[in-house]
């Protein structure tokens, strides 16, 4: 009953995500390309409307209880998924809710050392786990560096997009280093990285479970 309960609710937040949040994408999108900021706020997208704010939440909040779900399909003892769940909740509103004052450059310097800092205690950990594998759970812990890799080389060039060289978060320097069709070619690069990451993510837990099996 409780794994018929979990993948229940992991269909219905599935549905939400890929239906309000990506194919909901395909139609706010244009309205915000091709209309004026007047002409926006009096359709069903306008900014601070309720079809906007559900569509802001669809992912995240779909993704954090799609995961409940998955967790109760999983058969994870009680305590747990509410952790879990508080957990998860509690810091997505950290973040939601920390006042920013604005463009901050050093917040950018001191983000990126501390997720190379987290990259490299990674991979050190994960060299560890990797020398006790052989055969189908190597290769997917080697997907996994792969992963690492591409997630990596996309927050690299993402901050190149955000900040030097190319300034998309500084509008006088963007027209000072006409860096805007720079900036759009390696955001596209992007996310092909992050695309990777997934992929290579997913071919990990793939042999994982052929590894189980």
């Amino acid at each position: 009953m409780k794994a018929k309960v979990g993948l229940t609710i992991f269909g219905i937040f599935t549905v939400i995500m890929v239906g309000l949040g990506y194919v909901g994408s395909w139609w706010m999108v244009p309205t915000y390309r091709t209309l004026p900021p007047e002409q926006i706020s009096e359709t069903i997208w306008a900014a601070g409307g309720a079809l906007f704010q559900l569509w802001s939440l669809a992912i995240p909040v779909g993704a954090v209880v799609a995961s409940i779900g998955l967790l109760l399909y999983a058969r994870a003892r009680g305590s747990r998924i509410w952790l879990f769940g508080v957990g998860v909740v509690l810091l997505f509103l950290l973040v939601a809710l920390l006042p920013v004052p604005g463009y901050y450059p050093p917040f950018f310097g001191i983000s990126g050392g501390l997720i190379l800092a987290f990259f490299l205690l990674t991979l050190w950990f994960w060299a560890k786990r990797r020398a006790q594998l052989d055969g189908t759970a190597a290769t997917a812990a080697d997907f996994r560096l792969v992963s690492y890799l591409f997630f990596l080389a996309g927050m690299w060039y993402l901050c190149g997009v955000l900040g030097p060289p190319n300034y998309l978060l500084n509008a006088e320097k963007v027209q000072q280093f006409g860096s805007l069709q720079s900036a759009q070619v390696l955001t596209m690069k992007v996310f092909l990285y992050f695309v990777l990451g997934w992929l290579f993510t997913f071919l990990s837990q793939y042999k994982e479970r052929k590894a189980i099996q």
